[in-house]
């Protein structure tokens, strides 16, 4: 089968099996995330052996391990996969049933392979970490998304208006600003700028959760201040130096990690969790209350493509998901 190796070169690999809760995926299109390229750099500066990545699919299923369940071969799929397992990178892929959604029917699959991870990360985030109730319970309760127009923050803002929140996003250029108000935004604020002044000026002087998709070094200093006593913080970026926590302390605030890898990594008794979300996700986008982010797609899938694809991401400008479809 075809693939692509982590060096961004066009490889051939062998068609793999399903077994166990394994599906075998015919990939159709897959999206690229930061991951991608961090896990690139990482494996570039050793002797990792020959690796594929991605993780951020969708396709059909044409096999299914004896203990699969939840599918059958025919069955249109999306999904990000597993972080410790070869990536979505190649015309075929193993990922477990328990971390796997139904496409959403009124989506292509380009478009379905823009949401996955983003979607798993940002719902994790809000509701998992930060006990954001999705039922209405914090209904008019405010929060600060840093990375507004990124990947998450685009599924985020969403996700936070379905929950009932007063969204305040950031964002700095004019495209950007547009994009995260187009998603539901309350508020834009500048994240180039002190943000306080920004948040006072919209009759705030605190917010009751804050959620980092961005730079956690650079930003954590105004999320001490801005965070409300008791209030909730979540980051999904590992910080560089040690963060001084005596103000996110003073005020008795929570501060969560997500990594949507998690449940699958540690086969966590609730990995089908994923699956489950995955699946109202794809409610939603049929229903029309969820908006696909992916803003470019890219065609065929080759190392050429991929290859332009991390360049775009690791520019740090991508607004929205940006997808690869159809095989070379």
């Amino acid at each position: 089968m075809k693939a692509i190796a982590h060096t961004l070169v066009d490889i051939e690999l062998p068609k793999p099996s399903a077994s166990g809760r394994d599906l075998l995926v015919k990939v159709e299109a897959l999206a690229v995330n930061p991951v991608d390229y961090k896990q690139r750099i990482a494996a570039s500066r050793s002797d990792t052996p020959t690796r594929v990545l991605g993780w951020d699919a969708a396709g059909t299923v044409e096999a299914v391990g004896s203990e699969v369940t939840l599918f059958k071969p025919g069955d249109e799929v999306y999904y990000a996969g597993d972080i410790t397992r070869a990536g979505c990178n190649s015309e075929f892929h193993l990922v477990d049933e328990r971390i796997v959604g139904r496409k959403p029917k009124k989506l292509d699959f380009a478009q379905a392979a823009a949401m996955p991870l983003t979607a798993i990360t940002a719902w994790e985030a809000f509701f998992d970490r930060m006990k954001i109730d999705l039922g209405g319970r914090h209904r008019g309760a405010s929060i600060l998304i840093i990375g507004g127009a990124g990947g998450v923050g685009s599924i985020g803002i969403q996700l936070a208006r379905i929950a009932g929140l007063t969204v305040i996003a950031t964002a700095s250029r004019p495209e950007s600003i547009a994009w995260v108000k187009e998603l539901g935004a309350t508020h834009v604020v500048d994240h180039r700028k002190p943000l306080r002044p920004q948040v006072e000026a919209l009759d705030r002087k605190q917010v009751d959760y804050i959620a980092n998709f961005n730079d956690l070094d650079q930003h954590w200093a105004a999320m001490g201040d801005l965070i409300a006593p008791q209030g909730a913080l979540v980051a999904i970026v590992a910080n560089r130096n040690p963060l001084p926590m005596d103000t996110v302390r003073a005020k008795s605030a929570s501060m969560c990690w997500e990594l949507m890898f998690t449940r699958p990594r540690f086969q966590t008794p609730d990995m089908i969790e994923q699956h489950r979300l995955l699946d109202q996700v794809a409610d939603w986008l049929d229903a029309g209350e969820l908006r696909c982010t992916l803003r470019e797609t890219l065609s065929p899938i080759n190392a050429a493509n991929l290859s332009a694809a991390h360049a775009k991401l690791e520019s740090g400008t991508m607004i929205g998901k940006l997808a690869l479809k159809g095989w070379y």
